[in-house]
This record gives structure tokens, sequence and C-alpha cells, in this order.
């Protein structure tokens, strides 16, 4: 198989240095953000800094937040590596059926499964009223840490799954027939044999549902912990944005020190196979256990899938048109969120095409360099985001109004700016996959365009773009639908009155009023479920 490698331009030629520039003015843009947050950070004087620091309440923030990251990793890595193992390596009945149906969770928004949860399994929830009449009066306590690790785990843990399957697909299995000649009984075999091979994934795995627990805002806040997402916003809403800030920086910390994990535990050489793609049948023969090991795919995806959808099916059906008119469903929503969507996705694959192109044709450190920071924002938790740009603009509206700066645009609270940060945050999915595609571009094509005295922007738009085109739409096809999905960045950053279907879910469950999340939230499934299967079929993780 020719490597994508094979696809790169020599070196010697170097780049452009108009295309050079451009992708470093676009990677300095991404950091724009951060940038104005740590200068902010700044500004506070230590004496501040020292009062926030030994806060109760930072402590408790910290000590949650660390917890739910751990929590949410361990018990991602306890579902997806069995999962992964029984429908790649066993007899599992309908394994194929049961690979696509475990990733499904997948699709679900955290929070969008966190508020279907406390209905279900809250306080007077739709749980309790079923059990009521058998003598069962009060239900486990679903708030606080446990709830919020529990549904978590229960949309993050394909991540586990999908990096261990994808492991498990190219796992040489001679080395199980191998395992069988010397009497190794099943178990023996998955932890001498298999469980080391594929250790760097669930690694890798773990951290990113790690990533995604310490940097989720929805979910921890429906299920009342106090967390850095939670908290940042409540600040930011009660005007102690320096402590917003403070806090902002150190959950930025805390996302780095994942980051560094993942790199440390990226192995430094990738497992052979044996050349076949993965087994092409079952290695593994459960025997006695082949029907009831069908339980653990179809429990968890029970409990992920048809509690949400049960939930929302009910509101649906009882839901009660005339209890709150403001929060009714109205088309604008929609529109409003596939407008927003839509820009982030055009311009987000049109600044990506420089820094991608350059990163995949010249092997330099300048655009390595400039490739990577590109991905900052997509490390950076929305809420983080969301505040730094707050400040930024805030400040920048200060300025304005004392110089009498009128010709330059207003940015607070405008759709320009939701659409940048949207860009900074998901910008890295457009890069991944334009770059990616760039690779497999055969040079001697482009090579053959000069010779034909073709410029270099006529042979850009005329060979590479098209052979390209698959990963420019699959890139933003991703950033499209990730946005629709984006809840705290828009909280902070929509104009007021501007509604979208994140904004309005949001606001029925704050407001107890759940039946009128149901349409939108229907809405958002549909989308999602678009974006994993847009995952399938690029055949791969790359630009997530």
């Amino acid at each position: 198989m020719k490597s994508l490698r094979s696809g790169r331009r020599e070196t010697t030629d170097g780049p452009p240095l108009g295309l050079v520039f451009l992708s470093g003015v676009i990677a300095a843009s991404m950091l724009l953000p951060l940038t104005y947050l740590l200068f902010e950070a700044t500004t506070v004087d230590t004496a501040r800094l020292w009062e926030m620091l030994v806060r109760p309440q930072t402590a408790t923030i910290v000590t949650n937040s660390l917890l739910l990251m751990a929590g949410v990793a361990v018990l991602s890595a306890l579902i997806g590596v069995p999962l992964a193992w029984l429908t790649v390596q066993t007899d599992l009945p309908f394994r194929r059926f049961w690979a696509v149906v475990v990733a499904l969770p997948l699709v679900v928004p955290s929070y969008i499964g966190a508020f279907a949860f406390v209905s279900a399994f809250g306080p007077q929830g739709e749980f309790q009223s079923i059990l009521e009449p058998l003598g069962i009066e009060q239900l486990p306590e679903i708030y606080g840490l446990p709830g919020a690790t529990l549904v978590i785990t229960l949309y993050t843990y394909p991540y586990v799954y999908l990096t261990v399957r994808a492991a498990l697909l190219s796992f040489d299995t001679t080395l199980l027939d191998a395992a069988r000649t010397l009497n190794h009984d099943t178990w023996t075999a998955f932890r001498r044999v298999t469980l080391p091979q594929v250790r760097p994934a669930v690694v890798a795995g773990g951290l990113l549902a790690a990533l995604y627990a310490v940097s989720d805002f929805g979910t921890p806040a429906i299920m009342q912990l106090p967390v850095f997402t939670q908290q940042i916003f409540l600040e930011y809403r009660s005007f102690g944005r320096d402590y917003a800030a403070f806090l902002s920086l150190q959950l930025l910390a805390v996302v780095l020190v994942v980051l560094v994990l993942e790199w440390w535990a990226r192995p430094e050489r990738t497992v052979s196979g044996d050349g076949s793609e993965g087994s092409s049948g079952p290695v593994v023969e459960l025997g006695r256990w082949r029907w009831p090991a069908t339980l653990l795919p179809a429990g968890v995806t029970g409990i992920a899938l048809l509690v949400p959808l049960w939930i929302l099916g009910l509101w649906l059906v009882t839901a009660d048109p005339d209890a709150r008119p403001s929060l009714a469903f109205e088309l604008e929503y929609a529109v409003n969120s596939i407008m927003v969507a839509g820009a982030a996705a055009l311009v987000a694959v049109v600044v990506a095409l420089p820094v991608a192109y350059v990163a995949a044709r010249h092997d330099s450190r300048l655009s390595t360099v400039f490739e990577r920071a590109t991905y900052v924002g997509f490390a950076v938790p929305g809420i983080v985001l969301g505040l730094a740009l707050v400040s930024f603009a805030t400040s920048y509206e200060t300025i304005r109004q004392t110089y009498n700066l009128t010709a330059f645009p207003a940015l607070y609270q405008t759709i320009p700016l939701l659409v940048f940060a949207y860009v900074v945050r998901f910008m890295p999915q457009a890069v991944g996959s334009i770059r990616t595609t760039t690779l497999q571009v055969d040079t001697k094509l482009v090579e053959a365009a000069h010779t034909l005295g073709e410029t270099p922007l006529r042979t850009f738009r005329k060979v590479t773009l098209p052979l390209i085109a698959p990963g420019v739409t699959a890139g933003a096809a991703l950033v499209f639908l990730t946005t629709m999905k984006e809840l705290p960045a828009t909280l902070l950053l929509r104009p007021t009155g501007f509604e979208t279907l994140v904004t309005i879910i949001w606001k029925a469950q704050g407001e107890a009023f759940f039946q009128y999340a149901v349409i939108p939230a229907l809405l958002l499934l549909v989308v999602s479920g678009l974006s994993l299967l847009v995952l399938l079929t690029q055949g791969g993780r790359e630009g997530l």
C-alpha cells in the first residue's frame, strides 16, 4: 500500500512566502482569544489572586473536576474495551449489528442525556412514578458526582470503544493462535496478549473521554455539580469576571496536563498487524457465554439511547402547548442554527485550506507549528473560549466608545464574533480532513501542470482542489454538525434575542418546561447522527 507520506513535495523548494505568511496570520488569529485571556489575568493583583486561590470553593471545584475526569476515563475504559473486544474478536451473536449500535450514544449531546436522566430518575421522576405502586418511594440520588459521572460516561465511552476497535481490527490474530497452543484460556489470552497490544489505544480513548468530561458544561450544571465550567459561567453571569478568568486559567492548566499525558502515552511504534486488516471472522469462541454476553451491549446502549428517547417521546405526547408559549418551538430557531453553523463551516474550510496545504506539502518545523497552533482552540473548553472572547469584545467596545471610533464595527454579542468562536473551536476538524486528502494527491500531477506553464494558483484550482474536494466537504460537514451542538460558547456570545436549537433546549430545562425541548432535541439527535455517518464514511478519526 502506498504511504501517505509519498504524496509530499520535496521540501527543498520551500513553501511560497505569501502562503506561509497567510498561514501564520491564520494560526495567530486562532491563538488570539487565549492570548487575551492570559493578558487579562496579568492585570489582577497578587493579593487578589491569592485570595481566589485559597477560597474553599476553589478547592471544591478542583476536586470535583478531577474526580469527574478520572471517573469518566476509568468507567469509559471498563465499558469500551469489553465492547470492542466482543464486537471484533468473538463470536458474539449479531456482532456486526452491535458494532454499529454501541457507537450510537456518541450522537447524543450529553446535556440532552442529562436532563432526560434527571426527568427519568430524579425525585418525583417518571421511573419513580412507575415503581411507586410497588412500594418503592425513593430512588438513589441522581444529582452530584455519581450522576454526572454516569451520564457523561454513557455518552463518551464510544471514544474508547472506537479507538480500541480500530486497534483490534489491525491486531495480529496469529498471536492468539500461539496463545492457544500454550493452553491459555480466553481470559489469560486477553490479559497477556490482547490487552498489552491495545493499551495505547485504551489510554488514548480514555484521555479523550477525560478531556470531554473536564470541559463539559451542560451535564454538570444540570446535575448540580460544582466544577470549573459551571462555576465559570455562574461567575460570569454574576459579574465576577476576574474569578471566572482565574478559574479559566486553572481549567486550561488541567487540559494542558491531559494533553501532555496523551502525548506521553502515545506509542513510539505502531503494533504490526498480520496484513489482513483484521480477522475476517471471530477468533474467540464464547461457548455458553455467547448469548449472555449480548447483555452488555444491549444493556449499555439500551440505557444510553432508550432513556432519552423514552423521555422525549413521553414529553411529546403529554406536552401542554399553552404552558409556556414563549418557549414554543419556532422554525426561526432551526434557521438560526443552520445559518451560523453554515457560516462557521464555510469560514473554517476557507481558512483551513492554506494551513493544511502548507502542512501537507512542505514538511518543515514552521508549517508544523502553524498547523498545531490551530488545534489549540479544539482543546480549549467552549466556556473558556467564550469568556475570553467576551472579555476581548467588551474591552474593544470600551476603547471604541471612549475614542469615538464609530468607523469600526461593534463586536460584542454579534454574529461575526459568534462565528469566529466556532471557527477557533472546530477549525482543526477541517484542517485534519483537508491535510489527509492533500497527502493523498500524487505530486506528479502537480508537477505536470507546472511543466505545462500553469501558475501555482491555477494549478491548485484546476488540479489539487478537485482532488481534495472530498476532504474539504467532509471537513465542512464536521464543523457544521459539531457547531450545531455547541452550547457554552453560544450562550455567552450570541446576540440578545438570537435563539438557536441549543439555547432553547437550555432555556426549557432551566425553567423545568422540558416538553419544549423535545423538537429541538430530536432535531439535534438527527444532526448528530449525520455527524457519526460522516465519521464512518471517512473511515477513521482524522480531524477529530
